[in-house]
């Protein structure tokens, strides 16, 4: 008997010891390979959520499937669309042209055209959408106004005298100068282990030191984004799902609900930076309705000059090439986008672990890439994508001549 208690008893610590060591490191395995493709496309399971509803009808996305024989330069040869989606473990890939979708795959191992996947910072974008559409109803007066005019518990954080606009450019100088989330004990990490932890994210946030003077120099912040929906949400009355539901995805004609998932510590709140999760087709019908400058199915949604400022806004820190260490040579950012310059000015909402929403509204194009890279950021993955979306729109463009 006592060897059969001792045995259960080395046994229970053991699991115990398991899951303590689990729960102190569950971002990193829910966001590792192989296991990321599960988490990305079962949040719901892992989360407290709060719905954003679909309305009525569905705004038709005819199929029209076509051979997308595309081939992308990269590293000094050639590549396919099926290499692209191993080297870069591709787990859905939607493709409209014309408004109508001219390829769909879904490579992922749980991937689906009813899955709804894991966006990550594509969310950032859509917020910036609802910001848009809350200063042209008036519920925000301006983006010159500073955010402790709705976040007064920020009054004498870093965050104190921020505006709105300079969050929107994530120009407000407040955290780390890199969003690294490879250093343990970064901001960006702090703020995912109060996130999934039970943790205070104001308490995260109002601790971020100033780093740069606000609005003169870009510095790529979750951070930033997070306080743009408090002020959202303080400005509107709404939850960010209940807002998004109301005056977003009921008007865009989505086939699924959409859902973000929210912190476990309470007051519970939705990541305004990064826990939308949505089928790749709805998010195409975002696209669409940006790349169509706001309006869809005959209804104005969006300002169509929030959509021209999300292109590129002439801000000399935020232009091509001038975002330094925080960004990649060949983005410029605006308004919570990522921008392409060239003649036709695309521009793309980019989440962590490879998730896309390119748009390029003088090609008619519109594509919708999700992801599961094994690590949050890699600058050859996110270079190669780019280049092969490029090549896509590209080849559409061409083949409509």
């Amino acid at each position: 008997m006592r060897i059969e208690a001792g045995g259960w008893l080395l046994g229970a610590a053991a699991a115990g010891a398991g899951a303590l060591w689990l729960w102190r490191h569950q971002d990193e395995v829910m966001t590792g390979r192989p296991v990321n493709e599960w988490t990305f496309t079962h949040m719901n399971l892992l989360m407290p959520t709060e719905d954003v509803r679909r309305g009525g009808d569905v705004f038709p996305l005819p199929r029209r499937p076509r051979p997308l024989e595309v081939t992308y330069g990269f590293e000094g040869r050639e590549w396919s669309l099926a290499e692209l989606h191993a080297r870069t473990n591709t787990t859905s890939f939607v493709v409209l042209h014309g408004g109508e979708i001219v390829h769909e795959s879904y490579p992922g191992c749980f991937a689906g055209d009813d899955v709804r996947f894991q966006m990550f910072s594509i969310t950032k974008s859509v917020t910036s959408m609802l910001v848009g559409i809350a200063l042209d109803e008036g519920a925000i007066k301006d983006v010159t106004e500073p955010v402790t005019v709705y976040c007064r518990r920020l009054v004498g954080s870093a965050f104190d005298g921020v505006t709105i606009e300079q969050l929107l450019d994530m120009s407000s100088g407040v955290g780390d100068l890199v969003e690294d989330h490879t250093v343990r004990d970064s901001l960006i990490n702090r703020f995912a282990k109060a996130t999934t932890g039970g943790g205070s994210l104001h308490d995260v946030v109002s601790s971020a030191k100033r780093s740069t003077e606000a609005g003169t120099q870009f510095s790529y912040s979750t951070i930033d984004t997070q306080v743009l929906g408090w002020v959202l949400e303080s400005a509107t009355g709404r939850s960010l799902a209940q807002y998004a539901t109301e005056r977003l995805w009921s008007r865009i004609g989505a086939e699924h609900d959409a859902y973000y998932w929210l912190t476990r510590g309470h007051p519970r709140t939705a990541i305004a930076g990064g826990s939308l999760n949505a089928t790749a087709r709805d998010m195409a019908r975002l696209g669409l309705l940006m790349s169509r400058g706001g309006e869809l199915n005959g209804q104005r949604i969006l300002p169509e000059e929030w959509v021209t400022r999300s292109r590129g806004h002439r801000v000399p820190h935020l232009e091509i090439g001038a975002l330094g260490p925080s960004g990649y040579p060949y983005y410029g950012y605006s308004n919570k986008w990522w921008t392409l310059g060239g003649e036709r000015r695309p521009f793309t909402a980019v989440g962590i672990h490879g998730q896309y929403l390119y748009v390029d509204p003088d090609a008619d194009v519109v594509i919708v890439k999700t992801s599961a890279w094994p690590t949050a950021d890699d600058p050859s993955r996110d270079a190669e994508s780019v280049t092969a979306l490029q090549a896509v729109a590209d080849h559409l463009q061409d083949d409509h001549r």
